[in-house]
């Protein structure tokens, strides 16, 4: 499944540094941080998107805490 979220973040960096983050959690299959567009793409498997979804925001929280992602 893939899905797109609202993500507000400040700069391209931090997207950046986010994406790469993300894109090492367990389940994730594919993920992109756009800083213009302020959107957050994921992909993940149909029966652990919501698993994959939770930690998803955790580590989002963890990495960059100003970032806000609408689900």
């Amino acid at each position: 499944m893939k899905k797109k979220f609202k993500c507000e973040i400040d700069c391209a960096n931090c997207a950046q540094k986010l994406q790469d983050a993300l894109s090492r959690l367990d389940g994730v299959d594919e993920v992109s941080v756009n800083f213009l567009t302020q959107k957050l793409t994921l992909s993940a498997a149909d029966e652990r998107f919501d698993a994959v979804l939770d930690a998803v925001l955790a580590k989002a929280k963890q990495i960059e805490p100003d970032t806000v992602i609408t689900v």
